[in-house]
């Protein structure tokens, strides 16, 4: 299921690290390994478009996992 999200960009540091996307709600998202190099700058502000995966466990478990399809940078 695709849902679309609206948050701030955040490093975490999990044991290797982590990148989230916490959104306007409160919600923290993980984002899935291998999301475009240009979304993951802390602090930054972006509306994303993805799926969460519920088939993907990861070592930080800071929440939902977000496989991101495409985003907007906001400013």
């Amino acid at each position: 299921m695709s849902i679309t999200v609206t948050g701030t960009v955040e490093r975490r540091d999990i044991g290797t690290g982590a990148w989230a996307l916490v959104s306007n709600d409160g919600t923290t998202y993980e984002i899935l390994r291998g999301a475009d190099k240009s979304l993951l700058k802390a602090g930054q502000k972006a509306k994303v478009t993805g799926e969460v995966r519920e088939d993907v466990m990861t070592i930080a478990m800071i929440g939902p996992v977000l496989e991101i399809k495409s985003f907007d940078l906001l400013n």
